[in-house]
């Protein structure tokens, strides 16, 4: 088992290397830093932004978006897709708004958001907006897939509904709601900064990306672009570490 792990970590340290390469050579062939700056000179512009005492500001400030936002839609996501996996007529009314927003591009969302709301408050509820969406559905979706029979005997031996929901409902939609939670984590991530490019709030990863592009400082946009992938990795594993370690405290609980 070990061996197999020193494995898995050696051939993604050498899948990591190997990318690198490719974009070394593709760096050589190009020749170009405007198109295509060299990993030596990312990670040079990386290493200066990071000693930047606003750098970590801007990224606190992006995170903090992306917490509120994703928050914000777990909980509304949780409690409304409860409801309507419960009951068929509040179901039959939110899946239009649902599938609309999932078929409507991120883009137009973003421009209406700039009319309605403050630039900063707009990465938030544009993260909120595209969260929601994956939460209803995988609520809904575990609630359609809870064994009847559990719910049969349940209403025989006329057990309340409030202790159905806890004891029956809720345990068997977790697995979807955590699949459906780190799902939108990192479509969180996307869409905040995104928003950010757009809506340009003073401290943002967006607005970062933005004037690196208007200035042509292509080592600051592939910098600025490896700290939003590290980040969104190190909130999606986080957040899968910590649901494991919860799952993990309940079975032994349950022993």
């Amino acid at each position: 088992m070990k061996t197999s792990t020193m494995k898995d970590k050696l051939f993604k340290i050498f899948s990591i290397i190997f990318w690198i390469i490719i974009w070394e050579i593709g760096f050589l062939l190009i020749d170009r830093e405007l198109y295509l700056p060299s990993p030596l000179s990312t990670l040079t512009t990386l290493l200066t932004l990071i000693k930047v005492k606003t750098f970590w500001y801007t990224v606190f400030m992006t995170i903090s978006r992306v917490i509120i936002g994703f928050i914000i839609s777990c909980i509304l996501g949780t409690l409304i897709g409860i409801i309507c996996g419960l009951n068929k007529y509040f179901y039959n009314l939110f899946n239009p708004l649902i599938i609309t927003i999932k078929s409507t591009p991120v883009m137009s969302f973003i421009i209406i958001a700039l009319i309605w709301f403050k630039s900063s408050n707009v990465p938030i509820f544009i993260c909120f907006l595209m969260c929601f969406p994956i939460i209803w559905t995988s609520v809904v979706e575990g609630i359609h897939n809870v064994d009847n029979k559990l719910i049969e005997m349940a209403r025989l031996y006329e057990v309340k509904k409030l202790d159905v929901l806890r004891g029956i409902y809720i345990p068997s939609i977790i697995p979807y709601v955590t699949t459906g939670m780190i799902t939108a984590l990192g479509l969180g991530w996307k869409v905040t900064v995104a928003s950010e490019v757009l809506s340009s709030p003073k401290f943002s990863i967006g607005s970062k990306l933005y004037d690196a592009k208007v200035y042509l400082e292509s080592e600051q946009l592939f910098a600025w672009t490896i700290v939003v992938i590290i980040f969104s990795m190190i909130f999606e594993y986080s957040f899968n570490y910590l649901i494991m370690k919860t799952f993990e405290i309940q079975r032994i609980k349950n022993r």
